[in-house]
């Protein structure tokens, strides 16, 4: 029965009912944790073989016949930019790899924007009052960065198509507004792909700010947990049909391919940025981790080697998202209290719960011992203005222990809502 046309003492009854069931739980000391997309440790499993093929026998030497064990290349071996370019979708001569964080090469980007500007206009540290664009829910570490930096975040709301671009390209005709992130495919939380008619509107953008970018983190571009994964347009294609070819930065890892902690990051920027942050890692590196390089090539070879490596991993992250999926549909379908995505791919699914609840899921379910992403993480300054939106992430716990912690989860959303239904 839907929670908002019950009678009050029914209501009554079935809020005992859950407290009581709640305190069972709290009972069980669980120590369970969906707070943020972690592999499980058998995902970190399929790469292991990955560190046997750089060893003391082995050849180091590039495809050039570089010695990977030497300074040179800041900018990478040329089969490790061909790798990540085939799957950002970008030109190899555009590509920069850089160390196992993407989210490093982002701040180290905004720092140059900071520092010395873009498109020939003075460096953002020596203007005034900026904004940056945070299309939300989205990504709590996106948002930190340029908080960080000093910018004044600006929420736009996403759509099931993408952020809305009507809000977006209002809001750049503001010369004060500097950039926009974007998770463009099974965007972080809500699993979106953006599409092509959204694509097509970013890439012709007409910014006021000639310094304006796109910070395009395809963090998920390959991790489809379908056999009919969703396709997302090409950006770069679209930004050269339009001539706007330094509008957009591109940024990849394999940090979800394998291993999160020593993976392999990449950005790739339009001719006349590019030349801006080579000129800036030329006097950061005298020669990145060429030897983490090789033993990523050797081991995922090309593009099609990537996608065989991420059937594996979808193999073990189907299980997990129907789990979870299954049990919300189960527990909270036709209770008007949550709504929620089923993505195609990436890392997340985002529950939306009743208006003014979302701090005390996340409060009940940390009392009981599983730990969720902070209420409010998904927007800017951590402030969700309905405080609704929860960012589950199922990749962590083992099957077993996610089905205690999506139940306990379904329970606390029950049980917030009815608190405030009946304590409105």
């Amino acid at each position: 029965m839907n929670f908002q046309s019950m009678p009050k003492t029914e209501l009554e009854r079935l809020y005992a009912e859950l407290l009581e069931r709640y305190r069972r739980f709290r009972d069980l000391k669980l120590n369970l944790n969906m707070a943020r997309g972690k592999p499980g440790s058998n995902q970190l499993e399929l790469s292991v073989q990955m560190l046997d093929l750089v060893n003391s026998s082995a050849e180091m030497v590039s495809e050039t016949g570089e010695d990977c064990r030497n300074y040179g290349g800041p900018l990478g071996l040329p089969e490790m930019r061909r790798l990540m370019a085939a799957m950002m979708e970008v030109p190899e001569g555009n590509v920069i790899i850089g160390g196992n964080s993407s989210l490093n090469m982002m701040f180290d980007t905004v720092a140059c924007g900071m520092t010395h500007g873009f498109s020939g206009c003075a460096p953002w540290g020596g203007q005034k009052h900026l904004k940056f664009l945070c299309p939300s829910p989205g990504y709590d570490r996106h948002f930190a960065v340029t908080e960080y930096f000093g910018f004044e975040l600006v929420a736009v709301p996403m759509t099931p198509e993408g952020p809305d671009m009507d809000v977006v390209e209002e809001l750049v005709q503001d010369s004060t507004v500097k950039g926009i992130w974007c998770v463009p495919k099974y965007q972080n939380p809500t699993g979106i792909t953006f599409s092509d008619e959204v694509v097509r509107r970013f890439a012709g953008l007409k910014p006021a700010a000639k310094d304006f970018r796109i910070f395009w983190d395809n963090a998920y571009c390959v991790h489809d947990l379908t056999e009919e994964p969703d396709c997302l347009l090409s950006l770069w294609k679209e930004c050269e049909h339009k001539g706007n070819r330094n509008l957009a930065f591109f940024f990849a890892s394999t940090s979800k391919i394998t291993f999160p902690g020593a993976g392999i990051a990449a950005m790739a920027a339009g001719d006349d940025d590019f030349k801006v942050l080579k000129n800036r890692y030329s006097f950061q590196t005298i020669g990145p981790d060429k030897l983490n390089q090789l033993r990523h090539v050797r081991f995922l070879k090309n593009l099609d080697g990537v996608r065989a490596h991420m059937a594996r991993h979808r193999a073990l992250l189907v299980p997990k998202f129907e789990t979870v999926l299954n049990k919300l549909n189960e527990e909270l379908s036709g209770e008007g209290i949550a709504s929620w995505t089923k993505p195609n791919g990436g890392y997340f699914i985002s529950v939306d719960v009743m208006n003014g609840c979302a701090k005390r899921v996340v409060e009940l379910c940390g009392q009981a011992g599983v730990k969720l992403t902070g209420a409010g993480a998904t927007y800017p300054y951590g402030k969700d203005p309905n405080d609704c939106n929860i960012r589950v992430a199922p990749t962590y716990p083992p099957v077993q222990e996610l089905r205690q912690a999506v139940d306990l989860f379904c329970l606390c959303v029950r049980l917030a809502a009815a608190e405030k239904l009946l304590n409105p």
